[in-house]
């Protein structure tokens, strides 16, 4: 079956991050679409966030491609060179091992939608900008510690 019915589809919420990074993603949720669909090399998936709400912590991907297209309402895209808003039908792309930690935030009162394309390597390595944590994803099992790989406590 090629067609996937989004209104079938359990939001996945919660995040893998430790505390207090978690919490903070209180206000988002995404549908699997590539997992649904049967896909094995790229992941797709639609973000969902609510007002206030953050895609994830700034970060950037070793080994893994990431295209972005906004489908409903409004988010604001933060990178190094600062914050863009992003509406309906506006693009992104991180290309792997480009150094630009980036996120997306909801600062509207209305629900936002964005898909999200990415490249499922077997091995990845992700750095996040702002605060001092990596994480190292073997065959989807990911460890989060500090950028020199010491544990973060808790």
């Amino acid at each position: 079956m090629a067609k996937i019915d989004q209104s079938q589809l359990t939001p996945k919420t919660g995040s893998g991050y430790p505390e207090p990074y978690a919490s903070m993603m209180s206000k988002r949720s995404y549908l699997r679409l590539g997992d649904a669909g049967g896909l094995t090399q790229f992941g797709a998936n639609i973000t969902i966030l609510e007002p206030g709400g953050l895609s994830s912590m700034r970060h950037w991907h070793m080994h893994e491609d990431e295209f972005v297209m906004v489908t409903q309402g409004e988010v604001v895209m933060v990178t190094d060179e600062g914050e863009t808003v992003l509406q309906a039908g506006d693009c992104a792309a991180f290309p792997a091992g480009v150094a630009n930690g980036h996120h997306f935030r909801n600062s509207s009162v209305a629900e936002a939608r964005f898909l999200v394309i990415g490249t499922r390597a077997a091995r990845e390595t992700v750095y996040y900008s702002d605060v001092d944590m990596m994480v190292e994803d073997v065959d989807g099992v990911g460890t989060y510690t500090r950028k020199d790989g010491s544990p973060i406590p808790g």
